[in-house]
């Protein structure tokens, strides 16, 4: 391609990319596949069909080779539990979490354009990163890494097979333990779609990781009064959400590991401590971590309201104290059609949202959902322990 066709085709794609696309989800070869497929369409995401598609593909053909060929086993697939948290918990969630990371996206990427954060030169350079993050999104070669990565682990999953001594997954012969063909299936089909669905979701995520970096670089338009208490950047407090449903997932399938490893072992759910500190440390790095970008400029933001608006409030409180304190004698009739006290109690109200400006950009919903996105799915590792009811009491005894 020529020089001007190639700028040609970068301004095409950055005024594309400057009105409607702005999602970093719908693409790759992954994507295309299921567009292909006519699983998925430019409105609407069929996340029934894809589901149900991707159950017949990941977890339907388990079931009738294991009726098929070791009837027997059948009962121990369907209770597997760590199974049944990728397959049937884990894939529909994490296939549920690409329109709700899309429309996280594109809501905080309108919420940008619209209240007026950029300069004009900004707007120009936001439309250049999505251009060159949406590259990156229909890239081939991420997505190829994925798959080597998973198949690279191929060696561990048939390991984990046979240590978990799963029926249905493996037999006993002459020459020792072996998967069955189920187990084959599982290790090789099952666990790649499950495996690709993480990575992918956690690629999006880092690519939204990388728009966030170069927003944070531009000349924002931030106002120290806005109500909102973060400078008017506010709204990038819901970024977790996009991200919450992939470690709901990744969270649900460490518990059921962990529950397998009671079961099997014996050991004591608090055995996990330690595993369960680092996963909620990571799980806030990740989501949290890339607002902090932003911490800088709202501290220098804060700062700089305190002193500026302080020196105005001076001159008009000291304007008004003259007026209507010092030199007010034979004009108190005047004083409650005058606007100046509603001026300066306005004025009052807009300073105490800069003092109350809160350097990160965080929203308590957002946080809370991801807390709770991973502290649930961990609940059924105390309960292999511990009865329900026994649970249930402790929690309503700390809520009192």
């Amino acid at each position: 391609m020529t020089e001007r066709g190639a700028a040609a085709s970068e301004q095409g794609v950055s005024a594309n990319a400057g009105r409607d696309e702005v999602s970093l989800v719908r693409g790759g070869p992954f994507y295309r596949a299921q567009e292909a497929l006519r699983l998925v369409h430019p409105n609407h995401w069929h996340l029934g069909r894809r589901t149900t598609c991707a159950l017949a593909i990941g977890w339907l053909p388990l079931v009738l080779i294991t009726l098929l060929l070791n009837p027997r086993a059948l009962v121990g697939l369907l209770t597997d539990y760590t199974v049944n948290a990728r397959m049937l918990f884990g894939v529909p969630v994490l296939l549920a979490g690409q329109p709700v990371m899309e429309t996280i996206f594109r809501a905080i990427v309108g919420a940008v354009r619209d209240a007026g954060l950029l300069t004009p030169s900004d707007t120009d350079q936001l439309d250049k990163t999505l251009v060159r993050l949406i590259r990156l999104r229909d890239s081939v070669i991420p997505e190829l890494i994925f798959v080597v990565i998973a198949y690279s682990k191929v060696a561990e999953t048939v390991q984990a097979q046979l240590i978990y001594v799963r029926p249905w997954g493996m037999a006993v012969s002459a020459v020792g333990p072996h998967l069955t063909t189920a187990g084959w299936y599982y290790v090789l089909v099952s666990q790649l779609l499950y495996q690709l669905l993480i990575l992918i979701s956690l690629w999006k995520w880092l690519l939204w990781c990388i728009f966030l970096y170069r927003l944070s670089k531009m000349d924002l338009q931030l106002v120290p009064t806005h109500p909102d208490q973060h400078g008017g950047i506010g709204f990038l407090g819901l970024s977790p959400v996009a991200i919450t449903p992939t470690f709901l997932v990744i969270s649900a399938v460490i518990g059921a590991t962990w529950r397998a490893e009671i079961f099997r072992e014996h050991v004591h759910w608090l055995s996990f401590k330690i595993e369960a500190i680092v996963l909620f440390g990571v799980v806030l790095i990740v989501t949290l971590g890339p607002l902090l970008l932003f911490v800088p400029r709202l501290t220098r933001l804060r700062r700089l309201g305190i002193f500026e608006y302080g020196a105005l409030g001076q001159l008009e409180s000291m304007q008004f104290h003259k007026r209507w304190i010092q030199h007010r004698a034979g004009r108190e009739e005047e004083f409650p059609a005058t606007p100046e006290a509603s001026t300066l109690t306005d004025y009052g109200s807009s300073y105490q949202n800069i003092e109350h400006l809160q350097p990160f950009p965080f929203d308590q919903g957002a946080f809370f959902a991801l807390i709770l996105a991973v502290a649930i799915p961990l609940l059924p590792v105390v309960l292999a322990e511990v009865p329900f009811v026994t649970v249930l009491k402790a929690l309503l005894e700390a809520v009192r």
